[in-house]
């Protein structure tokens, strides 16, 4: 799933493409995508393209005092086309939408799963978007002070791992840059999140906010079609069972939910003790 370092390159690179332009179709090729649609996506078309930013996982595009909103979810992206692409029609492919510009070349949004979570919004307000209205703060943010971190984490009733990705907490934030902050920490990702001590509150913090940078700043240089490969390949822990760990040695282990699954190094973040599959043990607190 994309998250907040390549969201935020990505926009960045819609910003520069975009701003300033207009669209000139919009075709919609999965209907269940489509979430809202005052204004009606037909009535964005020849309208000046204001910009692009990230809230959380959501791509937001001005278009003028309108907006189109994308969340991505686990399979998505936007793979942009320099050369003018041929109009879109319905269908049960990958292709969610087809944006085709003035000028030249365009974009496509993209879902590779058959679970079809990808979302698209057109709306005037995005206040009335009910799930990136109740984001929680964004991590990276001069605002967001280890005094707020710590006021967060003090309220939850579970583990440290599902407080960091979920996005009513901490925007932006998913299963890989959780898994790879917790790791620079040396957390357990099942240590309940308000009993951590001071001392691992202000590890966790600082891991989270150096993970997230040094991805943004590795993904600087990158197109819009090379940022997911890039991620997966500096990866500490997240998705890669089985190897080794390149801080201590040690068998990257992996604990399997229903639809879902997170890594962890055993001597680095749990004492050396190898989680079971957490549907059947509770073996670290």
């Amino acid at each position: 799933m994309p998250e907040l370092p390549e969201l935020e390159v990505l926009c960045r690179r819609l910003d520069e493409r975009l701003a300033g332009q207009r669209f000139a179709s919009l075709d919609l090729a999965s209907i269940a995508a489509l979430k809202t649609f005052d204004p009606p996506l037909a009535a964005l078309l020849h309208r000046e393209i204001t910009g692009a930013r990230r809230r959380g996982k959501f791509i937001c595009l001005g278009i003028e005092d309108d907006h189109l909103v994308f969340n991505l979810a686990r399979s998505g992206w936007i793979r942009w086309r320099a050369k003018e692409p041929a109009h879109a029609r319905p269908g049960r492919g990958p292709l969610a939408l087809r944006a085709r510009l003035w000028a030249s070349g365009g974009f496509d949004v993209t879902e590779l799963s058959s679970e079809k979570r990808l979302a698209i919004w057109s709306v005037r307000e995005l206040s009335s978007i009910e799930p990136l209205a109740r984001l929680g703060p964004e991590p990276l943010d001069d605002g967001f002070s280890l005094d707020a971190f710590s006021f967060l984490l003090r309220a939850e009733k579970g583990d440290v791992k599902h407080a960091l990705s979920r996005q009513s907490l901490i925007a932006g934030v998913g299963n890989a840059y959780s898994d790879e902050a917790l790791h620079a920490a040396r957390l357990s990702p099942f240590k309940q999140a308000a009993k951590l001590k001071e001392a691992e509150v202000a590890s966790l913090y600082d891991s989270l906010r150096s993970v997230l940078k040094k991805a943004i700043a590795r993904a600087e240089s990158l197109d819009i079609d090379e940022l997911k490969d890039e991620k997966r390949s500096h990866m500490a822990v997240h998705g890669r069972t089985g190897e080794s760990c390149r801080v201590c040695g040690d068998t990257i282990a992996e604990v399997c939910f229903a639809n879902r699954s997170l890594q962890y190094c055993p001597t680095c973040q749990t004492g050396g003790r190898k989680l079971a599959d957490r549907r059947l043990s509770r073996l670290l607190r």
